[in-house]
């Protein structure tokens, strides 16, 4: 007898496991190539690390990072709770727990191999590994914690980007780890988040747009279509082709990145004469619909 697990049941478990090898990942970077460059990460995480170094510098004092790294989240896994939504913030709070516990307590028999003595390979491949930890995150629809429940609370509930802020304040760390220890370490960290944005931008497109421009005979089946895969609306302009002299309809649409691929095929099926033109969305301003966090 075959035991049938339920569609929510199946995307809860499948959210833990992202969560938890995003945790591993993120663990083994800090332990490696973040640690062997003494690289300071961007976020609460770096501040965490130049907090634990700096005690034990100066203080012979050695905190471990958890307890710093879950002082640093407490406010604002609090706001996220309240304002943005309590599954999503216990799904991040469960990557900030095992991060942190991971980080103190992960065998040395995982660490100890891979120990570079190339701040720059330190910084290359640290960020790579980093931005790979979030995305896996992001998956889950989840984040990685600290500043990142700032930035979402800050777009959310005032319609501001509150990155600019964000970087500000890494450029405040990155100053005192230069100040405290070295200055090209603080410089590699700079390589070591260039190299994480990168990434980010390359590899994961759950935040970005994508314009839709469709010429089309179908122009109501392939609005319904747009509108129940994706919940967006579409504008539609009449036109002639000058090739025919016919009539047509140009469907506009703006949906998110990672509908793109299912919609256009889509789109194909029902209207296999279609004409797609696709265009990367630098800006948007106006209402935009944005899946809740759950």
């Amino acid at each position: 007898m075959n035991m049938i697990i339920p569609d929510n049941t199946t995307h809860t478990i499948k959210r833990i496991l992202l969560i938890i090898a995003g945790s591993v990942l993120m663990a083994f970077n800090i332990n490696t190539f973040v640690n062997a460059g003494g690289l300071i990460p961007g976020g609460l995480t770096g501040l965490s690390l130049l907090i634990k170094e700096s005690a034990f510098r100066f203080s012979n004092i050695d905190i471990p990072f958890s307890v710093i790294l879950y002082t640093l989240n407490a406010v604002p896994v609090i706001i996220s709770f309240r304002f943005i939504g309590k599954w999503f913030t216990l799904y991040s709070c469960l990557m900030i727990l095992l991060s942190g516990l991971l980080t103190d307590w992960m065998p040395s028999m995982f660490v100890d191999f891979l120990q570079l003595h190339d701040m720059l390979l330190s910084a290359v491949f640290g960020g790579l590994l980093n931005a790979s930890a979030i995305i896996l995150c992001l998956m889950a629809s989840a984040t990685s914690g600290g500043t990142d429940f700032i930035a979402i609370f800050m777009a959310e509930r005032y319609g501001r980007d509150a990155w600019n802020y964000i970087f500000a304040g890494n450029c405040v760390v990155l100053i005192a780890a230069a100040y405290l220890f070295a200055v090209d370490k603080a410089l590699y960290s700079i390589i070591f988040q260039f190299t994480t944005t990168i990434a980010l931008n390359t590899l994961y497109h759950g935040y970005q747009q994508k314009t839709l421009l469709i010429i089309t005979n179908q122009a109501d089946a392939v609005y319904k279509l747009i509108r129940d895969e994706t919940h967006h609306d579409a504008t539609a302009f009449t036109g002639i082709g000058q090739y025919k002299k016919t009539e047509r309809i140009l469907l506009y649409s703006v949906v998110a990145a990672n509908d793109v691929p299912h919609l256009v095929n889509e789109i194909r099926r029902v209207d296999p004469t279609s004409f797609i033109n696709i265009l990367k969305t630098e800006q948007l301003t106006g209402r935009f619909y944005k899946p809740p966090k759950d």
